[in-house]
């Protein structure tokens, strides 16, 4: 997700078509999706704050005009949303699951 964020001109997605937000929102959903499954005990505040902070760090990087791309804050916004509804849906889920055991 950092390289494709970096690059100056990233390869064709069929994801484009529908958007940049689209393309943050499904890159920062995956992303939670696997920090949930891969750090099941971490709290789920420290996971929406690292990968919003990676969200951020993106768009200032993105700022270099070298990279040829925008910083658009947006798009840090997109990113912390997708993160924090995909964590929140884990955490709801852990608990219903527990219930029923």
């Amino acid at each position: 997700a950092v390289v494709m964020a970096l690059l100056p001109q990233p390869p064709y997605t069929p994801t484009r078509e529908f958007g940049d937000k689209v393309e943050h929102i499904i890159a920062f959903a995956v992303l939670a999706a696997l920090a949930n499954l891969g750090f099941p005990g971490a709290a789920k505040r420290t996971i929406v704050e690292r990968l919003s902070f990676l969200g951020a760090g993106i768009e200032v990087m993105q700022s270099i005009p070298a990279l040829n791309r925008d910083c658009e804050p947006l798009d840090w916004l997109a990113d912390t949303l997708a993160v924090a509804v995909v964590t929140l849906a884990f955490a709801l889920w852990r608990r219903r699951r527990a219930r029923a055991a």
